[in-house]
């Protein structure tokens, strides 16, 4: 486990806006976070970019390990719902939804340099902290069970092929995705991604059924 100091007193640090003190530092631990990774994120380059005092951190956070549970379990999980469930739990026709998301991924060097932030605390926290590992296996499942869903619902309305078993197709799309992603983080190259990209659609372009490609001609 990696804690650092508590803080002695709730009484310190405080801001007149807690919410939004709380709000600020869990948007600069998830960045740095992202940038670092949860070991080596510096709690001095956090309080700095929040714009607040060791004592308002430990007001809202009992150590550092506490913030970092927060940043999985409001910050990231909020990142997967807007990029993925909400998409998903409102699709019409999941194959165009899923095919749509996938096209967005950014191909910024920024977002390659980084990669994903669900996938680096799974990666580096897993192994070593149990708090880490469950919230993190928490998203991928919510994020899988999305895409499962959609699926189902899609070959109800005729519109993915029932050969496909939705719980093994949300697990390959998953990984699919994520290998992509690393693989793009580790070569800085976004040429990678762009692969990646092309052959996850074309793997979705191959669950639909007849129906689904006669209504998906129509629309294009």
């Amino acid at each position: 486990m990696l804690h650092v100091k508590r803080r002695s007193s709730r009484g310190t640090g405080t801001s007149r806006d807690p919410a939004r003190t709380r709000e600020r530092l869990l948007r600069a631990a998830f960045q740095e976070m992202h940038l670092s990774g949860f070991r080596s994120a510096d709690v001095d380059a956090i309080l700095s970019a929040a714009g607040v005092t060791r004592g308002a951190l430990y007001y809202h956070f009992d150590s550092k390990e506490a913030l970092g549970y927060a940043v999985v379990d409001e910050v990231i999980e909020s990142i997967t719902q807007h990029k993925w469930l909400h998409p998903l739990r409102n699709a019409k026709n999941p194959i165009d939804t899923l095919v749509a998301i996938v096209r967005s991924t950014s191909l910024r060097p920024e977002d390659l340099e980084r990669g994903c932030p669900l996938n680096n605390l799974a990666q580096e926290m897993s192994p070593i902290d149990e708090g880490f590992r469950k919230r993190t296996a928490k998203v991928f499942k919510n994020w899988h069970g999305a895409i499962a869903m959609a699926l189902r619902k899609g070959q109800k309305r005729g519109l993915v092929r029932n050969d496909e078993d939705p719980d093994e197709a949300a697990t390959l799309l998953i990984a699919v995705y994520e290998g992509y992603l690393s693989l793009a983080k580790n070569s800085q190259d976004a040429r990678i991604l762009r692969s990646g990209q092309r052959n996850l659609i074309d793997h979705l372009e191959s669950l639909r059924t007849r129906r689904g490609r006669v209504a998906a001609a129509r629309q294009g």
